[in-house]
């Protein structure tokens, strides 16, 4: 039998995800507290129970989100035995978070569209520490002529999550692109667009082919939406 305690956590569960939902799809202004409500199958002031304010949802949407990555980056950096492997694992887990809820992406994307000053601090506090573990990762390989000498770390860092958050928020748009394209299903068409985005973050970071893994990626089983 669930607890009072287990039963109010799902509901906190279950708003934060049709938040996300909802934000993505109408924006924060778009996208009403009674809708979010209705959509957990809640009424208004029980949402408000959880959640006091549409700000205060939203800050802990956008900070859940985020600070994902600081408990998943150290995990992938102890797990790999090489440098390699850690570009290979954090690369790929960056993907697979995205495809798996393509609306993290469209919210990101949203949100600092929209909301910029406020998503400085956010992301300077959630997304900063684990882009200078990258960055340093990229110098120490600069220093071994591994990576491109002429690679600004930092830089490159902050266009491959553009690339990731942007592709994927944007996928079902960019698949007009590809019409037909061999894919026989959007699961298959969606393992094309990031099997790419793969390649070139690869190629634009490494000097020789030989020292990248040739790891595939496994698309999740539930294609976007």
């Amino acid at each position: 039998m669930a607890t009072a305690r287990s039963t109010r956590s799902d509901v906190s569960k279950q708003i934060l995800e049709h938040a996300t939902r909802l934000f993505a799809a109408h924006g924060f202004v778009g996208a009403s507290l009674r809708d979010i409500a209705k959509a957990v199958g809640i009424r208004k002031p029980s949402l408000l129970y959880h959640y006091p304010s549409k700000d205060e949802l939203r800050r802990r949407v956008l900070e859940q989100m985020l600070a994902h990555w600081n408990e998943t980056v150290p995990r992938l950096l102890k797990a790999a035995t090489s440098g390699q492997e850690q570009f290979e694992a954090i690369a790929t887990e960056t993907v697979n978070f995205f495809v798996a809820d393509p609306d993290r992406a469209r919210l990101l994307l949203r949100e600092m569209l929209d909301r910029p000053d406020e998503m400085r601090p956010l992301v300077e506090a959630h997304v900063q520490p684990w882009t200078k573990i990258m960055c340093d990762y990229i110098t120490k390989g600069r220093e071994q002529g591994r990576v491109h000498a002429d690679i600004d770390p930092e830089i490159y860092v902050a266009h491959m999550i553009n690339l990731v958050v942007c592709g994927v928020a944007m996928l079902d748009t960019f698949a007009a692109l590809t019409p037909g394209g061999g894919a026989p299903d959007q699961h298959a068409a969606t393992q094309r667009h990031v099997k790419e985005l793969l390649r070139v973050a690869r190629a634009a970071l490494f000097i020789d082919p030989a020292l990248r893994l040739d790891a595939e990626f496994e698309s999740p089983s539930s294609p976007s939406k």
